[in-house]
Protein backbone atom coordinates (compact mmCIF):
# COMPACT_ATOMS: atom_id res chain seq x y z
CA UNK A 1 0.00 0.00 0.00
CA UNK A 2 1.34 3.20 -0.71
CA UNK A 3 1.27 6.47 1.10
CA UNK A 4 -1.42 8.88 0.15
CA UNK A 5 -0.18 12.41 -1.04
CA UNK A 6 -0.62 15.69 0.90
CA UNK A 7 -2.43 18.22 -0.41
CA UNK A 8 -0.05 21.84 -1.08
CA UNK A 9 -0.86 25.06 0.35
CA UNK A 10 -0.37 28.09 -1.93
CA UNK A 11 2.91 27.96 -1.64
CA UNK A 12 3.63 24.78 -2.36
CA UNK A 13 4.09 23.33 0.77
CA UNK A 14 2.92 20.05 2.13
CA UNK A 15 -0.16 20.21 5.31
CA UNK A 16 -0.08 18.70 8.04
CA UNK A 17 -2.47 15.34 8.22
CA UNK A 18 -5.70 16.13 10.17
CA UNK A 19 -5.23 12.72 11.07
CA UNK A 20 -2.18 10.53 11.49
CA UNK A 21 -2.13 6.58 13.02
CA UNK A 22 1.18 4.49 13.57
CA UNK A 23 1.47 1.18 14.05
CA UNK A 24 -2.85 1.08 15.62
CA UNK A 25 -3.20 -2.68 17.05
CA UNK A 26 -6.85 -3.36 18.83
CA UNK A 27 -7.66 -6.59 20.72
CA UNK A 28 -10.50 -8.15 22.50
CA UNK A 29 -10.39 -11.49 24.72
CA UNK A 30 -6.79 -12.09 22.90
CA UNK A 31 -8.50 -11.58 19.32
CA UNK A 32 -6.55 -9.23 17.38
CA UNK A 33 -8.74 -6.57 15.76
CA UNK A 34 -6.65 -3.98 14.52
CA UNK A 35 -3.20 -5.29 13.10
CA UNK A 36 -0.69 -2.46 13.24
CA UNK A 37 -2.21 0.34 11.18
CA UNK A 38 -0.75 3.17 9.75
CA UNK A 39 -2.24 5.90 8.20
CA UNK A 40 -2.80 9.31 6.99
CA UNK A 41 -6.08 11.63 6.21
CA UNK A 42 -5.26 14.85 4.55
CA UNK A 43 -6.94 18.27 6.01
CA UNK A 44 -10.72 18.27 4.34
CA UNK A 45 -10.01 14.39 3.18
CA UNK A 46 -13.49 12.22 3.05
CA UNK A 47 -12.32 8.72 2.93
CA UNK A 48 -14.82 5.80 3.58
CA UNK A 49 -13.41 2.61 4.58
CA UNK A 50 -15.66 -0.41 3.70
CA UNK A 51 -14.87 -4.23 4.51
CA UNK A 52 -16.38 -7.31 5.69
CA UNK A 53 -18.55 -7.86 8.54
CA UNK A 54 -15.82 -8.17 12.08
CA UNK A 55 -12.99 -6.40 9.55
CA UNK A 56 -12.37 -3.99 12.48
CA UNK A 57 -13.83 -0.92 10.95
CA UNK A 58 -16.20 0.23 13.82
CA UNK A 59 -13.33 -0.53 16.24
CA UNK A 60 -10.65 1.88 14.28
CA UNK A 61 -13.19 4.90 14.09
CA UNK A 62 -14.04 4.09 17.84
CA UNK A 63 -10.30 4.60 18.37
CA UNK A 64 -10.32 7.53 16.43
CA UNK A 65 -13.04 8.77 18.33
CA UNK A 66 -11.47 8.23 21.50
CA UNK A 67 -14.16 5.56 22.72
CA UNK A 68 -12.01 2.37 23.47
CA UNK A 69 -11.13 2.78 26.69
CA UNK A 70 -9.83 -0.19 28.58
CA UNK A 71 -9.03 -1.92 25.56
CA UNK A 72 -5.69 -3.41 24.95
CA UNK A 73 -3.95 -1.77 22.18
CA UNK A 74 -0.67 -0.20 20.89
CA UNK A 75 0.36 2.38 18.79
CA UNK A 76 0.12 6.18 18.30
CA UNK A 77 -3.02 8.10 17.16
CA UNK A 78 -3.42 11.89 16.12
CA UNK A 79 -6.29 13.64 15.83
CA UNK A 80 -8.02 16.79 16.47
CA UNK A 81 -9.62 17.38 19.75
CA UNK A 82 -12.76 19.09 18.10
CA UNK A 83 -14.24 15.86 16.67
CA UNK A 84 -17.86 14.58 16.42
CA UNK A 85 -19.42 11.01 16.06
CA UNK A 86 -22.22 10.13 14.06
CA UNK A 87 -23.71 6.46 14.47
CA UNK A 88 -25.97 4.37 12.38
CA UNK A 89 -28.84 5.36 15.18
CA UNK A 90 -29.85 8.87 15.88
CA UNK A 91 -29.45 8.35 19.94
CA UNK A 92 -31.62 11.22 20.37
CA UNK A 93 -32.86 11.99 23.47
CA UNK A 94 -36.85 11.72 23.60
CA UNK A 95 -37.35 13.74 26.00
CA UNK A 96 -35.92 16.67 24.86
CA UNK A 97 -37.10 18.51 22.13
CA UNK A 98 -35.18 18.64 18.63
CA UNK A 99 -33.56 22.16 19.09
CA UNK A 100 -32.42 20.96 22.91
CA UNK A 101 -30.99 17.75 21.25
CA UNK A 102 -28.70 19.41 18.68
CA UNK A 103 -27.17 21.73 20.88
CA UNK A 104 -27.38 19.25 24.10
CA UNK A 105 -23.68 20.03 25.68
CA UNK A 106 -22.95 23.09 23.70
CA UNK A 107 -21.91 25.52 25.81
CA UNK A 108 -21.65 28.83 23.99
CA UNK A 109 -23.48 32.31 24.37
CA UNK A 110 -25.09 31.53 20.95
CA UNK A 111 -25.57 27.75 20.86
CA UNK A 112 -29.79 28.22 20.36
CA UNK A 113 -29.21 30.38 16.99
CA UNK A 114 -26.47 27.93 15.67
CA UNK A 115 -28.87 25.08 16.60
CA UNK A 116 -31.43 26.45 14.49
CA UNK A 117 -29.32 26.98 11.57
CA UNK A 118 -28.29 23.72 11.96
CA UNK A 119 -31.54 22.46 11.79
CA UNK A 120 -32.27 25.25 8.91
CA UNK A 121 -29.52 23.59 7.12
CA UNK A 122 -30.86 19.32 6.73
CA UNK A 123 -34.28 21.01 6.08
CA UNK A 124 -35.60 20.81 9.41
CA UNK A 125 -36.79 24.68 9.90
CA UNK A 126 -39.92 24.98 11.80
CA UNK A 127 -39.60 21.74 13.81
CA UNK A 128 -37.47 23.22 16.52
CA UNK A 129 -39.65 22.07 19.50
CA UNK A 130 -41.04 18.78 18.04
CA UNK A 131 -40.27 15.63 19.87
CA UNK A 132 -38.24 12.75 18.42
CA UNK A 133 -40.74 10.38 18.36
CA UNK A 134 -42.71 12.65 15.73
CA UNK A 135 -39.95 12.48 13.55
CA UNK A 136 -39.57 9.80 10.83
CA UNK A 137 -36.16 7.95 10.88
CA UNK A 138 -34.49 10.00 7.86
CA UNK A 139 -35.61 12.85 10.02
CA UNK A 140 -34.50 11.54 13.22
CA UNK A 141 -31.09 10.78 11.12
CA UNK A 142 -30.75 14.48 9.93
CA UNK A 143 -30.94 15.84 13.79
CA UNK A 144 -28.52 13.64 14.64
CA UNK A 145 -26.26 15.03 11.94
CA UNK A 146 -27.09 18.97 12.61
CA UNK A 147 -26.52 17.79 16.41
CA UNK A 148 -22.35 16.63 14.70
CA UNK A 149 -22.03 19.73 12.72
CA UNK A 150 -23.20 22.14 14.75
CA UNK A 151 -20.10 21.46 16.57
CA UNK A 152 -18.28 22.64 14.03
CA UNK A 153 -16.04 19.44 14.43
CA UNK A 154 -12.47 19.51 12.32
CA UNK A 155 -13.01 15.86 11.86
CA UNK A 156 -16.23 13.93 11.51
CA UNK A 157 -16.49 9.95 12.26
CA UNK A 158 -19.92 8.21 10.42
CA UNK A 159 -20.42 5.07 11.53
CA UNK A 160 -23.39 3.65 8.92
CA UNK A 161 -25.20 6.84 9.53
CA UNK A 162 -27.73 5.39 6.70
CA UNK A 163 -27.92 1.62 7.11
CA UNK A 164 -30.93 1.99 8.69
CA UNK A 165 -32.89 4.20 6.15
CA UNK A 166 -34.72 3.18 3.01
CA UNK A 167 -33.39 3.47 -0.36
CA UNK A 168 -34.83 7.26 -1.41
CA UNK A 169 -34.10 8.41 2.10
CA UNK A 170 -30.56 7.39 1.85
CA UNK A 171 -30.26 9.17 -1.61
CA UNK A 172 -31.46 12.36 -0.07
CA UNK A 173 -29.12 11.82 3.20
CA UNK A 174 -25.86 11.27 0.68
CA UNK A 175 -26.97 14.85 -1.19
CA UNK A 176 -27.24 16.73 2.34
CA UNK A 177 -24.21 15.12 3.68
CA UNK A 178 -22.01 15.72 0.33
CA UNK A 179 -23.47 19.56 0.31
CA UNK A 180 -22.88 20.29 3.84
CA UNK A 181 -19.27 18.43 3.87
CA UNK A 182 -18.44 21.01 0.97
CA UNK A 183 -19.74 24.04 2.36
CA UNK A 184 -17.87 23.22 6.40
CA UNK A 185 -14.74 20.86 4.93
CA UNK A 186 -14.03 18.72 7.91
CA UNK A 187 -11.83 15.77 7.46
CA UNK A 188 -14.55 12.72 7.05
CA UNK A 189 -14.27 9.20 7.93
CA UNK A 190 -17.57 7.17 6.46
CA UNK A 191 -17.62 3.50 7.91
CA UNK A 192 -19.59 1.56 5.71
CA UNK A 193 -20.96 -1.64 4.31
CA UNK A 194 -22.44 -0.09 0.96
CA UNK A 195 -19.34 0.20 -1.75
CA UNK A 196 -21.75 2.39 -4.17
CA UNK A 197 -21.79 4.81 -1.18
CA UNK A 198 -18.34 4.73 -0.29
CA UNK A 199 -17.86 5.76 -3.78
CA UNK A 200 -20.37 8.55 -4.63
CA UNK A 201 -19.49 10.63 -1.62
CA UNK A 202 -15.57 9.87 -0.74
CA UNK A 203 -12.33 11.41 -1.90
CA UNK A 204 -10.95 8.32 -1.03
CA UNK A 205 -11.67 4.46 -0.53
CA UNK A 206 -9.85 2.34 2.24
CA UNK A 207 -10.61 -1.57 2.66
CA UNK A 208 -10.01 -3.38 5.96
CA UNK A 209 -9.60 -6.97 5.93
CA UNK A 210 -9.00 -8.73 9.22
CA UNK A 211 -7.56 -5.69 10.84
CA UNK A 212 -5.29 -4.38 8.03
CA UNK A 213 -5.74 -1.82 5.25
CA UNK A 214 -5.24 -4.06 2.26
CA UNK A 215 -6.64 -1.38 -0.14
CA UNK A 216 -6.15 2.04 -0.41
CA UNK A 217 -7.15 4.21 -3.35
CA UNK A 218 -8.11 7.70 -4.79
CA UNK A 219 -11.47 8.66 -6.46
CA UNK A 220 -10.53 10.27 -9.15
CA UNK A 221 -14.17 11.01 -10.22
CA UNK A 222 -16.02 14.26 -10.66
CA UNK A 223 -18.96 15.00 -9.46
CA UNK A 224 -22.12 14.02 -9.60
CA UNK A 225 -20.52 10.64 -9.58
CA UNK A 226 -23.23 8.11 -11.33
CA UNK A 227 -22.74 4.87 -12.96
CA UNK A 228 -20.49 4.98 -16.10
CA UNK A 229 -16.97 3.42 -16.95
CA UNK A 230 -14.85 4.72 -14.15
CA UNK A 231 -17.32 4.31 -11.52
CA UNK A 232 -18.05 0.46 -12.74
CA UNK A 233 -14.78 -0.07 -12.87
CA UNK A 234 -13.84 1.14 -9.58
CA UNK A 235 -16.43 -0.60 -8.12
CA UNK A 236 -15.49 -3.98 -10.10
CA UNK A 237 -12.16 -3.52 -8.05
CA UNK A 238 -13.11 -2.76 -4.48
CA UNK A 239 -15.65 -5.58 -5.18
CA UNK A 240 -13.49 -7.91 -6.11
CA UNK A 241 -10.90 -6.86 -3.19
CA UNK A 242 -14.19 -7.92 -0.59
CA UNK A 243 -13.66 -11.15 -2.39
CA UNK A 244 -17.42 -10.63 -3.63
CA UNK A 245 -17.95 -11.24 -7.67
CA UNK A 246 -19.80 -8.43 -9.18
CA UNK A 247 -22.88 -9.26 -10.53
CA UNK A 248 -24.82 -6.72 -10.21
Amino acid sequence: MTAPLHPYDPRGEALAPAVSLRGVSRSFGGRTVLADVSLDFAPGEFVALIGKSGSGKSTLLRALAGLDDGVVGEGTIDVPADRSVLFQDSRLLPWKSVLANVVFGLRTSDAEARGRRALANVGLAGREEAWPNALSGGEQQRVALARSLVREPVLLLADEPFGALDALTRIRMHELLFRLIRERQPTVLLVTHDVDEAIKLADRVLVMDEGRIIVDRPVDLAHPRGKDAGFDALRADLLAALGVADAI
